[in-house]
């Protein structure tokens, strides 16, 4: 795996060099690695508004996720086998709902972040398709406890490596998410903008 001095450099050396650089895609691995960096550098420079302005803080986190998180693909995770009974709008308007059900979340759950060693997993098949959803694990280590993440990343239509599921603290949020929001169709007789207005 590229360090991230080298991932940066490569990057800063594209932009300086447009259209004479031929760019080689950044990895499922490499692509959240840059991503889970940038947000632990975010929550270690913010944390302090957690109890002093909290909205402030979860602006600053959901800065950083816009910029690897796919959100639309994070709604039709959540919504699976229902996605297709949904409008575009209905879509757009749970993707703006999970990224603040995800944001304060995730941001609440990295609160405590204080510098732990960040370290990234082997691949569980790394003989696999190339193209195919990747999963990315990862630890923080320190103190008494580890924290272990997994990004479900996939590649867009752009060919750029996206996450749109997360596992934390033992917890996959696109399946707990889905069985709340299978529970609220249940309720609401499949009537998605029920749910959707019911959705907490």
């Amino acid at each position: 795996m590229k360090s991230l001095k080298k991932i940066l450099a490569t990057c800063g050396l594209l932009v300086l060099l447009p259209g004479i650089v031929q760019a080689q895609a950044l990895t499922a691995a490499e692509t959240a690695e840059l991503g889970v960096r940038a947000l632990l550098q975010t929550v270690a420079a913010s944390k302090g508004f957690f109890l002093t302005d909290r909205d402030r803080y979860f602006s600053e986190v959901e800065t950083v996720l816009d910029t690897f998180v796919d959100f639309e693909a994070v709604a039709d995770t959540v919504m699976s086998r229902y996605a297709s009974s949904a409008s575009d709008e209905q879509r757009q308007r749970f993707a703006a709902m999970l990224k603040t059900t995800l944001t304060r979340f995730y941001g609440a759950s990295l609160v405590s972040y204080n510098g732990e060693e960040l370290v990234f997993l082997p691949p569980s098949n790394p003989d696999a398709d190339p193209r195919a959803d990747t999963i990315v694990g990862m630890e923080l280590r320190g103190g008494d406890t580890n924290l272990r993440l997994q990004y479900q990343m996939f590649l867009n239509e752009n060919d750029e490596w996206k996450l749109k599921n997360i596992s934390l603290l033992g917890i996959n949020l696109g399946r707990q998410y889905f069985t709340q929001f299978s529970a609220l169709m249940t309720e609401h007789n499949d009537d998605i903008t029920l749910v959707l207005d019911n959705w907490k």
